[in-house]
């Protein structure tokens, strides 16, 4: 046998053994970072929620975090953003996001680190706080990954970049910070990465789809014009609300007869409002719409679509060409978040040599919730993958399917997620992606 054969074995686990080790090594780092520091902070971060754009303690937390971990730090970008910045040598500039803010909900888990908190809204008044969609874990997350990086500095290279993002429930906070004139002053990234902690998902699994993990969100208004009558005289009038309900109804033909029948989309009418009393025909109908796609053809098919049919049912009912219903699409709107297929199905190959081919979820997507992650990579285009982290022990779920209590949705004032397990995993998840996209 020549003697390259006989030690090809050798030198294998010479390679890989180092490897196996690392592996171990962070995943000890990470439990015990959680026990003397990280779940500390997590229950910080629980108790003390605030309102979109208004997370200032927060953001003042977490940059003292980032700093004390070795991150160049600045402070107030797009309003209360945070941008933590490590150059380590030559390599990809790769840029890791998380969200801070919490929702006006009123916390009733039951948890003995229930928020308490309230908070004077920007309208003025004054609304109890929680963090009812686990932007704790994502901030706690992001803290023990800066700590987790700067601690193996031998072993990538490159820039890394940590983003505490203001105001995503309001899907403001992405778009601010990139008026702010994000990627000029710090760079644009090679990479970026973001994760969601979900209640969907058992805690030790991940979810990382290759096409879109969140849905584009369109809030379109619908202005009907009518000619206002006396009730008892319709013929003397066009009755708004019969027009307005004429297109609620034709609207519903978008999705079934003209988006293919394999491809998502929403269009739901969440409020309409009309007229002041019972015998008077209005001369104005508003309708309120959430519209919801998974990628950008279908989205212009949707908004043409309410259009058209909007503005023809207005033709119908024989308006003048300078009174047919008005559609406005508001600034409010995101687009899909769309994962990279390459960097996608390389980053999964990370996680399943690092966690085992069972670590993703394979239950399909059945809501179409939005983010605004997609402003930081659409536009200019940044390969990115958008994951999601399990927050709920498989027991939840189990009672649940027995007849038991039901596991809480997000933005529910029940909403709880199992923190340990979810900072852990996402921890190790990010690490691990980062070494790899920066590796020497």
């Amino acid at each position: 046998m020549p003697i390259f054969t006989r030690l090809l074995p050798l030198v294998l686990c010479a390679t890989l053994l180092p490897g196996v080790a690392n592996s171990d090594e962070l995943s000890s780092d990470v439990d015990k970072d959680y026990q003397g520091h990280l779940g500390e902070l997590f229950d910080f971060f629980h108790r003390n929620p605030e309102l979109s754009t208004m997370e200032s303690k927060t953001a003042a937390r977490l940059a003292q975090e980032l700093r004390a971990a070795g991150f160049t730090v600045t402070e107030g970008v797009g309003g209360t953003g945070v941008v933590a910045m490590m150059e380590n040598g030559d390599g990809p500039l790769v840029m890791m996001r998380a969200d801070m803010d919490g929702l006006p909900v009123e916390e009733k888990s039951g948890l003995p680190n229930a928020s308490k908190a309230r908070q004077v809204d920007p309208d003025g008044n004054e609304v109890p706080v929680m963090h009812a969609c686990g932007h704790d874990v994502h901030i706690t997350s992001l803290v023990g990954t800066a700590r987790a990086m700067a601690a193996r500095k031998d072993q990538w290279s490159g820039t890394l970049m940590l983003i505490g993002q203001p105001a995503e429930e309001r899907v403001l906070g992405a778009r601010m910070m990139m008026d702010d004139n994000l990627w000029q002053r710090f760079g644009k990234p090679d990479y970026a990465l973001a994760f969601h902690v979900t209640s969907t998902i058992p805690t030790g699994k991940l979810s990382a789809v290759m096409d879109s993990p969140y849905s584009g969100a369109d809030t379109v208004d619908i202005i009907v014009h009518g000619v206002g009558a006396h009730g008892a005289s319709p013929h003397r009038g066009v009755d708004p609300i019969v027009l307005g309900s004429q297109i609620v109804l034709a609207l519903q033909t978008v999705i079934s007869r003209e988006l293919a029948p394999r491809d998502a989309g929403v269009i739901t009418v969440g409020s309409f409002h009309s007229g002041t009393k019972h015998n008077i025909i209005s001369d104005r109908a508003h309708l309120q719409l959430t519209v919801r796609n998974d990628d950008f053809e279908s989205r212009e098919l949707l908004l043409a679509g309410i259009k058209r049919i909007a503005e023809n049912m207005g033709r119908v009912a024989g308006l003048p060409e300078d009174k047919l219903p008005e559609v406005i699409v508001s600034e409010e709107s995101v687009p899909p978040t769309i994962n990279d297929p390459q960097l996608t199905a390389r980053l999964r190959n990370v996680w399943t040599g690092r966690f085992g081919d069972d670590v993703f979820d394979t239950n399909k997507r059945k809501g179409m919730g939005a983010e605004d992650f997609p402003f930081f990579t659409t536009d200019p285009y940044i390969p990115s993958t958008y994951f999601a982290v399990g927050g709920t022990p498989q027991a939840d779920f189990d009672r649940e399917a027995a007849g038991g209590e039901p596991v809480p949705s997000h933005h529910s004032p029940l909403f709880k997620i199992t923190p340990e397990p979810a900072v852990t995993l996402g921890v190790e998840s990010t690490v691990s992606a980062l070494l790899d996209l920066m590796q020497k």
